[in-house]
């Protein structure tokens, strides 16, 4: 195959397993290529993942450096190199068994459950970005667009590539339409029945894709898979868009331009009572928030929440108790 003889070179290097899985040889998998990436997600997203491992035995491993060489015809900007993870690391890790891959900037809260319970080995996992969502895929778009417009940039416009069809953006990068789009930065694999077509995928496309993501995978990627394997659809938890969170239940947050850190905690723990795993893709500023979480409230939202489960088992009889006032 092109390419593999440079893809191969110093592969054991490349990445660092942080958790090991001891039975289920389930993993999550990351990139986090650059040292500030590396940094932000050490510091905002690393310590809920591995309280999330921990808790169900999955092993968590993350690519510090790119699987390909810069000087490879084939390279592509990291987001790309997510195809490549399941062949290298079994190569490494012969029974590793299924991976979920997750951008660097998700949130998993600690309300979560295991990702890979009822997992389809025969099929890819994704979660869409359109449908089946708790919003109007359209109302929420032209909220993000005029709270952008009102509070960041009084050019940012309404009528954009934000509201582009399903089918418009398959066919802008000439590709036949596909059903549905997700956000790539989360998907589920078997490392044997997906790991060599997803390698393979990688070598067919060159260094000089044009994309609507400025050479990123997303819409390529959500072409092949769904052209090319049987996809499970996952709730709208599992992936939760924090822009599409932020401009439904917290759009006084564009107010603050991302300056009160302390108001933007207490909305992301929130969204992560609501959700299982938070995403804040984008390159706007909300995209930015993430980096306001700190680790120290997390606990305390897992004890929230079991209190919350366990008060509201109290039997309700809807039994008059006369004027209830505060103290």
């Amino acid at each position: 195959m092109y390419g593999e003889e440079v893809y191969m070179i110093n592969l054991s290097n490349n990445f660092k397993i942080i958790l090991d899985s001891k039975v289920s040889k389930n993993y999550i998998v990351t990139i986090a290529i650059g040292e500030q990436y590396c940094k932000d997600w050490e510091n905002h997203a690393l310590p809920s993942w591995k309280v999330y491992c921990e808790k169900f035995d999955i092993g968590l491993i993350v690519f510090t450096n790119d699987l390909v060489l810069k000087e490879d015809p084939k390279w592509k900007k990291a987001t790309w190199q997510k195809l490549l993870i399941g062949k290298t690391l079994k190569n490494f890790i012969p029974d590793i068994d299924n991976i979920c891959y997750l951008d660097t900037d998700i949130l998993i809260s600690p309300i979560a459950p295991d990702v890979f319970n009822n997992f389809d080995k025969e099929s890819i996992s994704l979660v869409s970005l359109r449908k089946n969502l708790p919003y109007n895929y359209n109302e929420v778009l032209k909220k993000i667009a005029f709270f952008r417009n009102n509070y960041y940039d009084e050019n940012y416009p309404l009528d954009s590539a934000l509201f582009i069809s399903i089918p418009d953006l398959y066919n802008y990068h000439e590709l036949d339409p596909v059903e549905d789009e997700a956000c790539a930065g989360f998907f589920i694999f078997n490392v044997d029945e997906k790991s060599e077509l997803l390698y393979n995928y990688f070598f067919e496309i060159d260094s000089n894709i044009n994309s609507i993501t400025g050479g990123g995978d997303q819409t390529h990627f959500n072409h092949f898979v769904q052209k090319n394997s049987r996809i499970n659809w996952m709730g709208y938890k599992y992936q939760a868009i924090w822009v599409f969170e932020m401009a439904s239940k917290f759009p006084f947050l564009y107010k603050t331009k991302g300056s009160n850190d302390n108001i933007i905690q207490d909305c992301i723990d929130a969204s992560l009572l609501d959700n299982y795993f938070l995403h804040f893709a984008g390159s706007w500023h909300e995209s930015q928030m993430w980096k306001s979480f700190k680790y120290n409230n997390f606990n305390n939202l897992e004890v929230l929440y079991n209190n919350f489960l366990k008060y509201t088992k109290i039997r309700v009889l809807g039994k008059p108790l006369g004027i209830i006032k505060p103290k």
